[in-house]
């Protein structure tokens, strides 16, 4: 019902599904079917449409495409759900149903399968770096709300149905900002005698073309002259946009709307990735060109593709910052200010353009800028507010620092690379929790010996050393059921719920519980149900049951994944103890692949199965090679996909 991918216009002759139907079979199709997220809708209204019509959920989709394929002659399939894109505009307009429910990841739990990018194709599921590495979360304020990622095959998903984010962080940051910004004094902007080109470079469904939008009508506030261009992937959500603004002090001195090659003023940064194309670097001229660049890293269609893709944020930072002059260059972490402080980063382009603004990058009065705000007629307050918050962290950076310190916000995610010995200690206490002492211990000894090896030949980076201590942690840690239960009960998970939403929430879990299993999915997995509040009390349960683990009284011991996770064990303590009698300056290298190899094998159920199957054969060359004394180099999964991403 909309042009949804263009901006959402309407559609004139707007034509219904039924009447898509009926003019299908009147024109002979021999089958026609209707896929639909709420097919429930359609009860009752079956009369509408031509009798052998049929109608089935969006997850029979797969299934439908087959039989259709199977059909001799045209056959047309329906699908009718409405555009993510204007879904999400239709909401911040109240103008369509906003369920207050949302989607969680339980970090714990996760284990950095993508799986869940797989199911839902979703840019809102982005990485999240943590102690144990790379896992997932949800960006709520991008999140549509479609709930597909739950169907990855993995127990972290939760729905938080129920209460709203919490968008207060505990400081009352409207009146610290007001008195802060008492204080700032006003930037020195420049001078406007020809023209000024500046470039807005962002993703699309973020406000890059408002933030465009909004210096040009600050400039024709104040009677200057002033165009804007706008390059933009059909608007869709993620897509590259630039805006190329250009101005002067009266409309006869523009005499074209594009930035010519090293041409431009001023860029505005809004994403690394698009302001280190080609395109955006074209326009930069060195010593000339001053840039402000948010250094949040937003997530790619590269993270859905590939689990462990790195857009490189420091060398496309070092990148611009070398293209135009140390002097010309300064960043901001605008979307984790955004979050914190106001909740949402959906302000972080507008206060980037306070940002640009206090370094002296705009030829515009502050006046002109807030009434620009004010005629867009959206979020008037909060985004003045966070133009003030780009102002303040342009002249006092610490004073930013300092409020989220003093918040309630989950502050820094990102820690710096653990030494080889804090990694060591760090998961050793883990699997002192996981099982107990004796356990941990044995990890540790294992590691020992490993480095113990690996000095002996002089290396001192240690870099066996740290993969063996990484993937022995992750087998002997294995996730069962036992060890998510405590990874629910016992862990700071309820914290960050606390800490996201507000308000009268209740915790639903997503899970398939191997002895209810049977029933299974679209893609012949067990099918994930829906469990309750009352879930917390199984867990705690659950996980004080832990000790009955691999025990002949374990319920667990013998199903497919247990198994295959103890045969895992097994055959990576025993390639530890091969390293610690053979490792030499000639198997190094092979040693160094096999011990990295399992970083592969993540998820849960048929996902860990597929992954296992995945590395068998290049974990039997590998063992074929050092039985043979014939080392070879063989790539992991996850540095071929890097290659492939560089």
């Amino acid at each position: 019902d909309a042009v949804a991918m263009t901006g959402g216009q309407p559609v004139d002759g707007q034509i219904t599904v039924d009447r898509i139907a009926q003019q299908m079979a009147a024109e002979g199709v021999n089958r026609v079917v209707v896929l639909s997220d709420e097919p429930e809708k359609y009860d009752g209204h079956h009369d509408l449409f031509p009798k052998d019509v049929t109608f089935h959920d969006r997850s029979e989709l797969d299934q439908v495409q087959r039989e259709l394929r199977d059909i001799p002659g045209c056959t047309v399939l329906i699908y009718d759900q409405t555009c993510a894109a204007e879904k999400r505009r239709r909401r911040k307009r109240k103008q369509f149903p906003d369920p207050a429910k949302r989607a969680f990841i339980n970090h714990h739990v996760c284990e950095g399968c993508g799986d869940c990018s797989v199911q839902s194709n979703c840019l809102s599921v982005v990485p999240r770096k943590t102690e144990l590495g790379r896992k997932r979360k949800i960006d709520q304020s991008s999140c549509n709300k479609d709930f597909s990622c739950v169907n990855g095959f993995c127990p972290s998903f939760v729905t938080i149905e129920g209460g709203q984010l919490r968008k207060s962080r505990g400081v009352d940051t409207g009146s610290v900002l007001t008195r802060k910004l008492a204080d700032i004094p006003a930037p020195k902007l420049p001078e406007m005698t020809g023209s000024y080109d500046l470039l807005v470079g962002g993703v699309g469904g973020t406000g890059v073309v408002t933030v465009g939008q909004l210096i040009t009508m600050a400039a024709h506030l104040e009677s200057r002259g002033a165009s804007v261009l706008d390059f933009m992937g059909f608007a869709q959500k993620g897509g590259t946009v630039l805006s190329y603004v250009r101005m002067a002090p009266s409309p006869d001195k523009l005499h074209q709307v594009r930035i010519s090659n090293g041409q431009a003023d001023a860029v505005i940064a809004c994403d690394l990735v698009v302001a280190s194309s080609q395109k955006a670097l074209s326009v930069l001229r060195p010593n000339h060109t001053r840039i402000v660049a948010n250094e949040a890293e937003l997530p790619t269609a590269d993270y859905v593709l590939f689990r462990d893709a790195d857009m490189k944020a420091d060398k496309r930072l070092g990148l611009l910052k070398n293209a135009v002059g140390e002097d010309h260059f300064d960043q901001l972490d605008a979307n984790g200010i955004a979050e914190k402080l106001m909740g949402d980063t959906v302000f972080s382009n507008v206060m980037m353009l306070g940002f640009a603004w206090q370094k002296g990058l705009l030829p515009l009065s502050e006046a002109a800028l807030m009434k620009a705000i004010e005629l867009n007629g959206v979020a008037i307050d909060r985004n003045k507010e966070a133009f003030g918050w780009g102002r303040l962290a342009a002249v006092d950076p610490s004073a930013v620092t300092d409020l989220l310190d003093d918040s309630n916000a989950q502050v820094v995610e990102v820690k710096p690379e653990p030494t080889l010995d804090e990694l060591i200690n760090t998961r050793h206490k883990h699997l002192v929790n996981y099982q107990n002492q004796r356990w941990a211990d044995q990890y540790q000894d294992a590691v020992a010996g490993v480095r113990k090896a690996e000095e002996s030949l002089g290396e001192t980076n240690l870099l066996l050393t740290r993969a063996v201590a990484q993937q022995l942690y992750r087998f002997m840690a294995y996730k069962d059921e036992y060890e998510v239960a405590r990874l629910f009960a016992e862990t700071d998970f309820m914290k960050e719920v606390n800490e996201t939403f507000e308000g009268d929430f209740k915790v639903h879990f997503h899970l398939a519980p191997p002895l209810l299993s049977g029933e299974t999915d679209a893609q012949g997995r067990p099918k994930k149900r829906r469990f309750g509040p009352w879930m917390f009390r199984a867990f705690r349960l659950l996980a004080k049951l832990r000790g009955l683990r691999g025990t002949a009284i374990d319920p667990f011991r013998y199903s497919a994944d247990r198994k295959l996770d103890r045969a895992m064990l097994k055959d990576y303590q025993s390639l530890v103890d091969r390293i610690g009698r053979e490792l030499n300056a000639s198997n190094y290298e092979t040693f160094l692949q096999l011990a990295e190899l399992p970083a592969d094998v993540r998820g849960y159920g048929p996902v860990r199965e597929q992954a296992a199957e995945s590395i068998r054969e290049k974990q039997t060359q590998l063992i074929k090679a050092l039985d043979t004394g014939r080392p070879t180099l063989i790539r992991t999964q996850q540095a071929n996909e890097e290659a492939n991403h560089v």
